[in-house]
């Protein structure tokens, strides 16, 4: 036998030709290993993406502050707040001043305003025409000519006496001082030094409240409300 034979004969016996079996074996093997890898990934992926939106869930301060604004009926002291959030007055002032910025850019129809010493969420005045038909107000809310001016001398003149609102109207004012203490927007805040001790009337919180006023100082001035001579 040649040389080049004894090669050739070598060569066949090294070499086995891979049965179909064995092919698919491999093929089957190198598809699990991708899929396992592909399946990891996935999940690695998706943990990730959970972990993402946990951390943009997650309550700050501002957003705290936001929440109970929204939740509250009634406002909040500065003081209050930060009592809640466990934070500085200063901050959050400018927690308050960023969410209304952030407000004002999103063309939001509300704003934290100052409001009776305190803090509360409030509707864009021109949104007043719509309210207006979605809200109804109650037959015990409503003040009569007689009722408002009463309360606007009160509102005016407090501390005030009853003989000194009666003076000024021309008639009694009992009732009508009763009536306006029933609905929360009068209170007795003392009494006169004079004789009999007469009790002194003045207006509520509740007052700065229903007309929209941060405190007393933000009244109308009396020259303001003067008709324009004609």
């Amino acid at each position: 036998m040649t040389e080049e034979q004894i090669n050739k004969q070598m060569s066949d016996e090294q070499y086995t030709e891979p049965s179909q079996q064995d092919l698919d074996s491999s093929f089957t093997d190198g598809d699990m290993t991708s899929t396992e890898n592909d399946s990891q990934t996935l999940d690695e992926v998706q943990d990730d993406d959970e972990m993402s939106l946990a951390i943009q869930n997650e309550p700050t301060v501002e957003s705290v502050i936001e929440a109970i604004l929204f939740a509250s009926d009634e406002p909040l002291s500065e003081t209050r707040i930060a009592d809640i959030v466990e934070s500085g007055v200063k901050q959050v002032r400018q927690h308050i001043d960023n969410l209304n910025e952030r407000y004002e850019v999103n063309n939001n129809a509300f704003r934290i305003e100052q409001i009776a010493g305190g803090y509360q969420m409030l509707t864009l005045s021109p949104y007043n025409h719509w309210l207006k038909k979605l809200l109804r107000v109650r037959g015990d809310s409503k003040l009569s000519p007689a009722a408002l001016e009463t309360l606007a001398i009160i509102a005016y003149k407090q501390p005030v006496m009853r003989a000194d609102i009666e003076a000024i109207r021309g008639v009694a004012a009992g009732d009508i001082i009763r009536s306006l203490c029933y609905k929360g927007l009068v209170k007795i805040v003392g009494r006169a030094e004079v004789l009999g001790r007469p009790m002194l009337y003045g207006t509520t919180k509740k007052f700065l409240e229903l007309f929209g006023l941060n405190s007393l100082k933000d009244l109308p001035k009396i020259e303001e409300l003067k008709k324009p001579p004609s």
